[in-house]
């Protein structure tokens, strides 16, 4: 540690330690001989303290907190696109394909998200969708079925719905 800055008071509680800090190992030295700016920020959700190294020297060790909660975010939901909707790898390699998959499937958990809230039944996300996925052509009523997924529809769909034309 080269230097311990000074942390505002009454602002900002969950910031425990901001410091500019240089690596001293010698081949870690070699690679990067600059130095550079350790945060420590308490996780009140996980009850953990964790550290973050940065070269950003400028910004309130508060902003460096906040965007890394961000950046989890952002990987939070790559991981749920991988998880539930099974999507392994894009199928379109170009910036507006890619852009349309993540769009797409940014909609389809966001979907997924206000269905659960909506329901009476205590869903777990990856549930959901995998029942949405065996029941994906079956006529039922979305509310009813969300609501109690285990028990008989009461009523028949009705037979006289008419189609819109497509053509």
């Amino acid at each position: 540690m080269i230097k311990e800055k000074e942390l505002p008071e009454n602002k900002h509680q969950h910031i425990l330690k901001d410091e500019i800090i240089e690596l001293k190992n010698g081949s870690s030295k070699k690679k990067y001989p600059k130095r550079l700016r350790r945060v420590a920020v308490w996780d009140d959700v996980n009850k953990q303290v964790i550290e973050l190294i940065t070269n950003q020297m400028n910004w309130t060790a508060n902003t460096i907190g906040e965007l890394y909660k961000s950046r989890w975010q952002i990987e939070i939901f790559f991981r749920e696109i991988k998880q539930l909707l099974h999507i392994k790898s894009f199928i379109g390699t170009t910036e507006n394909a890619v852009m349309i998959q993540i769009w797409t499937a940014l909609i389809t958990i966001l979907i997924l998200k206000a269905l659960k809230a909506m329901a009476e039944f205590n869903w777990h996300l990856s549930n959901l969708m995998a029942f949405i996925r065996l029941n994906l052509f079956v006529k039922i009523n979305l509310q009813q079925w969300i609501d109690k997924p285990f028990e008989e529809a009461n009523e028949s769909p009705p037979q006289n719905i008419q189609q819109g034309i497509l053509f």
